[in-house]
């Protein structure tokens, strides 16, 4: 709800404070005065077109702020607080809105600078302006869905989220669905490839550390008849060849003869007894070496057979590692380098091929239950369809039935407000698929006159035909589609007598619920307010600027006495104004 405007240096108003209340307030004043230049500063607070050509003449900019009270857990706050701005300490909300003589255009939400667009987004929940130039809430297709919703009452309220409950359950189903469905090709392929790889290593039962046994087996096989050569000289070196004539001694002999030469003379002297205990050390690990080295010569031999069966199974193994080991070809489950050991080793890419193994079975596990998962989403998906088809069905008929209550309502307030021979109607038609809010795009139209077909509201009443008709749809949607404050410009325009009597009624029926504002040039309206403002001009010859001033009883009275008879100090014309209070009084408590 507004507390207060302040307007500076817009059109003929060059300051002008609007201190408002909660009710009916109604603004009069005299033609030029600048009437409607408060509402225009109204719309611009609430983020409507800045016109440059609206700065008043000499001012460097026109500016609008604005003082509200909003709840501040709810969402007004909500997205003031996430746009940076905050509430003051006496939880109102502070906003301004400026325009350059150049065209800048800047606004601050909290006392935080904002998007333009923030300001209309907020308008939303804040306010609803109807006037001839500005943009009416209720003409957005959404909005209108929306109130006929809240105007059908608990029962639409319940069906209605049902029906969202399920219908976003559906969309999530069905979406799942889907991505399996078109993913089933290329899932199956990659299932076949993991089973084809599983059943590749399998057949080869590889084992973790094998590669490198078999390749030093392979380097041994492959030069078995030189190790032989080897051991065999070393081995004669050291012991001799028995069936072969000895040119010279071997290392076992020597060693024999150097042992026994200093068996003889070691008691004599403690430093030769060492090097003979020593040198007969030697003599035993020599013999020790030359007995392995005989073993060594009756297990070597070369195998053809066993050595091609080593490399066609390291062949085996290689080919499983360029596909399946770390860096492999294959386009599934990619494996980085097998870790867990020292760096300084070789890798075993034998364990990554296995880890691969272990990683595709559970993956195969898992893409074998999609025929599965596939299968039940399909029945979900059916199920709920079918649910959301018969809410939305429900959804129609509610919706359906409260229009024609809505809009003989809207019809039977027409006729009160000098509308005699219009109609209202809903008009509601099947989408081509359902959506968040149901099946149904729901307009309301307007026949003017009789014989006038049924258009949409902006297409079927003229500026102030239109004013009367929002009129009419606020009091009828009154506590259905609240917003705190109403603003109407020229609702009361060609209209009079009984007819502008009613109109009062009805602003102030609207007042009970939400905060009204009118400008009206009717005293028959403004006489039902419970705040008047007048906005008055002064000219110093050259310029005119425009206030706002707050009236008490007596100046209500010389205002609708001016009103009424072009005449404030009219005693006739203050005699009929004070009547007129009385009566709207009377009347108002009626309501």
């Amino acid at each position: 709800m507004l507390e207060e405007v302040r307007i500076t240096g817009l059109g003929v108003i060059d300051d002008a404070l609007l201190e408002l209340s909660p009710g009916f307030t109604a603004l009069t004043g005299e033609t030029g005065a600048g009437k409607t230049m408060v509402v225009t500063g109204l719309g611009l607070l609430f983020g409507g077109r800045a016109d440059p050509s609206r700065v008043r003449p000499g001012e460097q900019r026109a500016a609008v702020e604005g003082r509200l009270r909003t709840e501040p857990s709810g969402k007004v706050a909500r997205q003031v607080e996430e746009a940076g701005g905050e509430l003051d300490e006496d939880g109102t909300l502070v906003l301004t809105r400026s325009v350059s003589a150049e065209g800048r255009s800047r606004a601050f939400a909290g006392g935080r600078s904002v998007p333009v667009s923030l300001l209309t987004y907020l308008a939303d929940d804040l306010v609803a302006v109807h006037g001839q130039s500005d943009q009416q809430q209720l003409l957005k297709p959404g909005r209108q869905r929306e109130a006929l919703d809240k105007y059908a009452g608990a029962e639409l309220a319940v069906v209605l989220g049902d029906y969202q409950r399920t219908f976003q359950r559906h969309r999530k189903v069905h979406e799942e669905l889907m991505t399996l469905t078109s993913l089933a090709r290329s899932r199956a392929a990659e299932a076949e490839a993991l089973r084809a790889g599983l059943t590749e290593i399998e057949k080869l039962e590889p084992e973790a550390g094998e590669e490198a046994a078999l390749r030093a087996e392979e380097e041994r096989l492959a030069n078995a008849d030189a190790l032989h050569a080897g051991a065999t000289v070393a081995h004669e070196a050291l012991l001799g060849d028995p069936t072969a004539a000895m040119d010279g001694a071997d290392a076992i002999t020597l060693l024999g003869q150097a042992r026994r030469a200093l068996e003889e003379v070691r008691r004599h002297d403690a430093e030769i007894d060492g090097v003979a205990g020593r040198l007969s050390d030697a003599a035993y690990l020599v013999s020790e070496v030359a007995a392995e080295l005989a073993s060594y010569i009756q297990s070597i031999d070369a195998d053809p057979a066993r050595l091609a069966v080593v490399q066609e199974r390291r062949a085996a193994l290689n080919r499983l590692v360029r596909v399946y080991g770390p860096g492999g070809v294959s386009p599934y489950l990619d494996l980085p380098p097998a870790g867990g050991q020292d760096p300084a080793e070789e890798p075993d890419e034998i364990a990554a091929v296995l880890d691969w193994a272990r990683r595709a079975a559970v993956r195969v596990a898992d893409l074998d239950t999609d025929d599965d998962k596939i299968g039940a989403l399909t029945e979900e998906e059916a199920a709920l369809a079918g649910e959301v088809t018969e809410l939305a069905a429900r959804l129609s008929g509610l919706r359906r039935a409260a229009g024609e209550r809505f809009g003989a309502d809207v019809t039977a307030e027409l006729t009160a407000l000098a509308m005699p021979h219009a109609r209202v109607s809903v008009q509601i038609n099947e989408l081509d698929e359902p959506t968040m809010h149901g099946i149904d795009d729901v307009e309301i139209r307007l026949a003017a006159h009789q014989g006038a077909p049924a258009l949409p509201l902006h297409k079927g009443a003229s500026g102030g035909e239109l004013s009367r008709v929002m009129l009419a749809i606020e009091v009828v949607f009154a506590g259905a589609d609240p917003v705190p404050t109403f603003v109407f410009d020229e609702v009361d325009a060609g209209v009079g007598g009984k007819a502008a009597v009613e109109i009062g009624r009805r602003l102030a029926k609207l007042a009970r619920l939400a905060q009204v504002i009118v400008v009206t040039h009717l005293p028959q309206v403004a006489a039902f307010a419970d705040n008047h403002l007048v906005v008055a001009k002064s000219s110093d010859g050259s310029v005119t600027s425009s206030g706002v001033v707050r009236l008490d009883y007596d100046a209500r009275v010389r205002e609708l006495s001016r009103m009424l008879a072009g005449l404030e100090d009219s005693e006739f014309g203050q005699a009929h104004a004070a009547e007129l209070l009385a009566l709207a009084a009377e009347q108002a408590e009626q309501l």
